[in-house]
């Protein structure tokens, strides 16, 4: 039995679920007793995780379940699509996979929206299990039963709310993630101080170094954190009909990035970064927060490794581009776009602004980069 540092609960009534926090969950070999049961078990993972980590989950599960199976899929955002999604349908399928069977999500945010789209999705309702192997995957994306691909037009689009039945956050996986990739998962975790918890975002000032250094206690309490801000919020407002929006604070400016540059020529978290400058400066012309919060979210952000300046994306009416594509956003109301901004540090809040307005703070923080 695997040690674990950590157990967060989701309190959803028949779908809580626990998130467990350890250094030697599934992908090294040791697994909790209260696995989802079925009678066969399907690993859906990608080419660069495979190698890694595929081998190990699957003999692991080979002890729990009859038949233990593996999807690859190509790796990057640019295949979150229907195309890749058929993949997995098409080797569930193919081996006759019935009601009974369970998913394993083995990477990072793509395979746990994909994976968790597929499940909801497959004979309408298969269980599946969430075992994220980056850290905005462990802090977020595989929390909360959100699922989705995107589509040409706006980033996560067609999905479904469809919660996981347990979530195995491996610390030792973080080990192997690029630096770039570390980085971008900080982006989810730096947005929590401003909308929940300001005491977490000092700690994260005085911490970050250890944090990049990937210290395991520095990163057991960052996960740890993470998923209970998350956690509280997603059980006080499961399907996003109000609070949940503020775990959105710089998505709206970010998957307008991610979605004009093209999929994954930004990771999720570079855009993330950039769009809470944005909404921390369109905060701030508001008259919601003052100078000295821009300037704390700004320098952290740079010494997490990410982008503080966004993209151009027309040559000739940039804010304009940027307005047309935020208005493709789930948050947006009768093509009237909608901010999560910060109503005071520690306070978020969904609002819309003119825009002339956005556009000023769109002009000011975008440049050649």
């Amino acid at each position: 039995m695997p040690v674990i540092h950590h157990k967060v609960e989701i309190r959803l009534q028949d779908r809580s679920y626990a998130i467990l926090i350890s250094e030697a969950l599934g992908t090294h070999g040791s697994l909790p007793a209260d696995l989802p049961p079925g009678s066969c078990a399907v690993v859906v993972t990608n080419e660069t995780v495979q190698p890694l980590y595929g081998a190990a989950l699957a003999e692991a599960l080979a002890h729990c379940y009859p038949a233990v199976r593996t999807v690859i899929l190509p790796d990057g955002e640019a295949h979150k699509d229907w195309p890749t999604l058929n993949l997995i349908f098409d080797a569930l399928l193919t081996h006759g996979c019935d009601r009974k069977t369970v998913l394993y999500a083995l990477g990072g945010g793509v395979i746990g929206d994909m994976t968790g789209f597929a499940a909801a999705c497959y004979m309408r309702g298969v269980p599946f299990v969430q075992v994220p192997t980056t850290l905005l995957a462990q802090v977020d994306s595989s929390v909360g039963g959100k699922t989705a691909i995107n589509h040409p037009l706006g980033k996560n689009m067609i999905g479904a709310f469809y919660q996981p039945r347990l979530v195995l956050c491996d610390l030792a996986t973080l080990d192997t993630l690029p630096d770039r990739e570390l980085s971008a998962g900080l982006a989810e975790v730096i947005k929590y101080g401003p909308i929940a918890d300001m005491a977490f975002f000092g700690w994260l000032e005085a911490h970050m170094d250890a944090v990049r250094a990937r210290e395991r206690t520095a990163l057991a309490h960052v996960v740890r954190r993470c998923c209970e801000i998350k956690a509280d919020v997603v059980a006080q407002d499961e399907r996003e009909t109000g609070l949940r929006a503020i775990l959105n604070f710089g998505h709206t400016f970010g998957h307008a990035i991610e979605t004009g540059l093209g999929y994954g020529v930004w990771l999720h978290g570079e855009g993330v970064a950039v769009g809470m400058v944005m909404a921390a400066e369109l905060s701030l012309r508001l008259g919601m927060v003052d100078g000295e919060f821009v300037r704390r979210l700004r320098s952290l952000i740079e010494r997490a490794g990410l982008p503080t300046q966004g993209p151009m994306l027309d040559g000739g009416d940039n804010a304009g581009r940027y307005l047309e594509l935020m208005r493709v956003d789930k948050k947006a109301e009768a093509g009237e776009i909608r901010f999560v901004l910060i109503d005071g540090p520690g306070r978020a809040v969904v609002r819309s602004a003119p825009d002339a307005l956005v556009r000023e703070v769109i002009d000011a923080c975008c440049g050649p980069v």
